[in-house]
């Protein structure tokens, strides 16, 4: 994690930093000339105090024709700002190129990971990674780069006047100089570890934020508003303190700093003074030398801004590469040998899979064949394999045992993109984008004409919806598809799959928020649009899986039965019972049904062999005792 990282010392700070080096060299040259603008700059600061001492030394020596000195001094401020302002536009033009590089590549990263990553990175903190911390890489740009490079030329080109006009004024100001560097080092490592910790802070609330608006309707249904608000106010207060003790070093370095510059302005001036007095320092020289140290030791005003900038932004550096470190959790390394064309059988050979983390297969030793354009539902409790085993075809899960094969082809040999656009999947989460309802539908190819549109809406038995919206196709949904109700934003999802046309269909239980009208109406639609055409789906209804073709049982991971309706209902197994329970309760009591037969298969002795095999009615006599 990137609070283990230690930015507290100058070369691991260095080393942090360094690693935008790839991000910043497309912008390099803009970046160069930036820096060079601003030498010429500061030679152009640097004349003002060099003409004004000639303009006081002429006039002490009773020459007052000035016209040369002030005009010299006019065209060196004129000059001072046309170079600066293109200076500082090239620099942070550099900065603005970093930011939109880091936020792409950060993107993009994103989009390759898995649920893996998702449980361990939060929503929030990937936004705060993403906005916070690239903005303080910009910052480092638009204003860090800038005073830094001030500071290198105004001490450079200051202290090479300073020297010219005066030897032993220039050498008082070395006896403090270490003390500077000291207390500049121990202020950086203070500086560091606070950094990482507000940065940290910053992203949990930034989680709890997101996850708090997530679920807003839960915690208003729950009456937990004032308990939620009782947690903000703790994270709320952990990022504020660690903000007061980052405000507090900042601004001990931003009073020292000055305090130490005026003590060595009184030293010089006083000093300076006596050796005008006694003749041995022109006054034009001593004025002089005293703007050149206002220009040396100015930018050391802000050092601590400076250093506070610089351990921020290293801070963030590594948090972003943090992210772009890592490998994606499903590697795209198609072979040449897979065909660019899916036509749809399917086929698993004795899969297995383990959340990372978890010690329990969830799906065991799997081994199933799916037909070209058969129809296939997946039955069982909640948590049996049934959705993950669908996630690890399309590749929404990398398999780790045995094989997957489409076609007679590894699932791996095909790119993610073919694999992807050619073996659609419908979640059972359905989730819409906050725009306008054609856009949702069209999401994979906007170029979908009107007749496909209203086809794939007609099937969903969502046409006649839409036709009520006063809008029609450009209703907007709100984020999530707020103003839609649970059926209608299940029909959307499913009709956004169906416009697609795939070889190969993955429907995740998409019938549980419609009525057994509606969904009778879909499956017939199915039917009749995909004969040739290969489709799996979830269910939890046996009303839909009565339609299939094959329907399999899974429980524990595994397939404990599977045939078509009329085959199961004859084994008397759990598909049968089930069905009974179903006709006999109806719909309304499914979520229950589904509940009890979870902790039936739980309390009962029978072994999942014992499942496989079983032509007797097992739940019944289970029930009976």
């Amino acid at each position: 994690m990137a609070d283990d990282l230690d930015n507290t010392k100058p070369v691991e700070l260095f080393k942090s930093l360094a690693r935008l080096r790839s991000f910043v060299k497309p912008y390099r040259f803009k970046l160069i000339t930036g820096i060079i603008a601003f030498g010429f700059a500061r030679i152009c600061e640097a004349m003002v105090p060099f003409f004004m001492a000639v303009s006081i030394n002429q006039f002490t020596e009773g020459n007052y024709d000035l016209t040369y000195p002030i005009t010299a001094i006019f065209v060196a401020v004129g000059l001072r700002y046309v170079i600066v302002s293109y200076a500082r536009f090239k620099v942070r033009q550099s900065g603005l190129g970093v930011a939109f590089d880091l936020r792409q590549q950060l993107y993009t990263t994103l989009q390759g990971q898995g649920s893996d990553f998702f449980s361990k990175y939060t929503i929030g903190d990937m936004m705060t990674r993403a906005i916070a911390d690239i903005a303080l890489i910009q910052r480092l740009f638009a204003m860090g780069t800038i005073l830094l490079i001030i500071l290198f030329f105004a001490t450079t080109v200051g202290f090479g006047f300073m020297l010219y006009y005066s030897i032993p004024l220039t050498l008082l100001l070395i006896p403090p100089l270490p003390i500077v560097f000291l207390y500049a080092k121990h202020s950086s490592k203070q500086m560091g570890i606070v950094s990482t910790d507000v940065q940290n802070r910053l992203s949990d609330m930034g989680a709890h934020v997101q996850e708090n608006l997530s679920g807003i309707r839960t915690i208003q249904a729950m009456i937990q508003e004032d308990n939620e608000i009782q947690r903000f106010g703790e994270t709320n207060q952990a990022y504020a303190d660690a903000f007061y003790e980052q405000a507090k070093i900042n601004s001990l370095m931003g009073a020292w700093m000055p305090s130490l510059v005026a003590i060595c302005s009184i030293t010089i001036l006083g000093y300076g003074g006596y050796l005008v007095m006694e003749g041995e320092l022109p006054l034009g020289d001593f004025v002089a030398f005293f703007m050149f140290l206002n220009m040396v030791v100015g930018p050391f005003r802000v050092a601590g801004f400076i250093i506070n900038l610089f351990q921020r932004a290293a801070v963030a550096s590594n948090r972003l590469f943090e992210v772009f470190d890592l490998e994606p959790e499903i590697p795209d390394q198609p072979k040449l040998t897979a065909p660019k064309q899916i036509k749809g059988k399917i086929e698993l050979k004795h899969i297995s899979y383990t959340y990372p983390g978890s010690d329990q297969k969830v799906v065991r030793d799997v081994s199933v064949a799916v037909d070209i354009g058969e129809t296939v539902a997946v039955m069982g409790r909640v948590g049996a394999g049934k959705t993950t085993l669908l996630k690890l075809i399309v590749r929404l899960l990398d398999y780790q045992e045995a094989k997957i094969l489409i076609d007679g082809h590894d699932v791996r040999s095909y790119p993610l993109s073919q694999l992807r656009s050619q073996v659609a999947m419908v979640p059972q989460d359905p989730f819409l984008f906050g725009e306008p309802l054609k856009d949702n539908l069209t999401y994979d190819d906007p170029n979908r004409t009107l007749d496909q549109i209203w086809g794939a809406a007609s099937s969903a038995d969502l046409k006649q919806t839409i036709e009520n919206f006063p809008e029609k196709l450009e209703t907007l949904v709100g984020e999530r598809g707020v103003t839609l109700s649970g059926g209608q934003k299940q029909r959307a999802t499913l009709a956004r799959g169906l416009i697609r046309n795939a070889p190969v269909l993955i429907l995740d239980d998409c019938f549980s928020a419609v009525d057994t009208e509606t969904e009778e109406h879909i499956l017939s639609e199915l039917k009749r649009l995909r004969q040739n055409q290969t489709t799996l789906l979830v269910s939890h209804r046996v009303s839909t899986a009565r339609h299939a073709d094959r329907i399999i049982i899974m429980d524990d991971g595994a397939i404990i039965e599977q045939g078509t309706h009329d085959t199961l209902i004859d084994q008397k197994g759990y598909y049968a019972e089930l069905e009974r329970i179903q006709r006999e309760g109806g719909d309304d009591e499914l979520g229950t049904i589904n509940e009890d037969l979870l902790f039936i298969n739980e309390k009962s002795k029978v072994t999942i062999d014992e499942l496989r095999s079983s032509n007797t009615n097992w739940l019944t006599n289970y029930m009976s005792k």
